[in-house]
């Protein structure tokens, strides 16, 4: 009985909201939501995800744009989303499998609602605008060191290159509607805290804080933003919890971030974004 009820909810969910997701995602969100302890932080959940896959493009599997839940396979950003979202839900008391979609839909898209494929934050910065004027984030922008650094975005990447995306060379009447988001992100401004300032500093450590979301800086043509993941401050240094390329799963990263950045000549700092408590 409880599991005929179990199926004929996801039916439900997945007809009237949308969602895109499998019985292991939903069973999986409310264990780790109930087991989890009353002060459970981002590195709480993102440790959850340690050894999972390393897999892009998870979010395009469907004609029509929808929610996808998927637990099983992260890239950088779905990682990044999907432990905020089960942050603020451990924060507000909520551990039900549909209150965990209800905040990753507010999280992924412009004010939360579900209208398309350009409904869906797509750039970073815009991500972080949207999500600090729901009052899910903020970003630390502070006019002294070590964020001695302005990014100016610029950016057209996704509308210039319209072939590389699923559903804008399926759909190519949604370039414009893309190029118009891409103009309104392009001249905003933001402080960053460039790579030659990572240091195992008791100013970064004051700034930084564990568990804070890192967004790598990016000089590549285009784009904002080329990475993401979570702080972990160790011994040595500032680390990465990130959905690795490299490793081809989550991992905290072995070289410290200074090192990490440091691999990659178009990094050019680092971006500091806080789930507001």
């Amino acid at each position: 009985m409880i599991r005929l009820f179990f199926v004929i909810s996801m039916l439900l969910l997945t007809g009237i909201h949308g969602y895109a997701q499998t019985e292991t995602d939903s069973m999986f969100i409310e264990r780790v939501l109930h087991e989890s302890p009353d002060n459970a932080g981002t590195l709480y959940f993102a440790r959850q995800f340690i050894g999972r896959p390393y897999i892009a493009h998870t979010l395009e599997v469907n004609d029509t744009e929808q929610l996808v839940v998927n637990t099983r396979e992260l890239d950088c950003t779905t990682l990044v989303e999907t432990v905020a979202a089960l942050t603020l839900c451990r924060k507000n008391n909520k551990y039900n499998y549909a209150d965990y979609c209800e905040q990753l839909r507010k999280l992924r898209y412009r004010t939360g609602v579900v209208d398309g494929y350009p409904s869906r934050l797509h750039y970073f910065t815009d991500w972080i605008v949207d999500n600090s004027r729901m009052g899910y984030v903020r970003e630390i922008q502070q006019t002294k060191a070590p964020f001695t650094a302005v990014q100016t975005v610029k950016v057209d990447y996704m509308s210039t290159h319209s072939q590389a995306y699923k559903a804008l060379k399926a759909h190519p009447r949604l370039v414009p509607t893309i190029a118009r988001q891409e103009k309104s992100l392009s001249g905003l401004k933001f402080r960053y805290i460039p790579k030659a300032e990572i240091k195992n500093t008791a100013l970064l450590r004051s700034v930084i804080h564990d568990g804070d979301i890192l967004a790598i800086t990016t000089s590549k043509a285009g784009l904002d933003i080329a990475h993401l993941g979570f702080a972990v401050w160790k011994e040595d240094g500032l680390h990465l919890l990130n959905a690795s390329q490299l490793h081809h799963q989550v991992v905290e990263e072995p070289m410290t971030f200074s090192q990490y950045l440091s691999k990659h000549p178009s990094h050019t700092g680092v971006r500091v974004i806080r789930l507001k408590e």
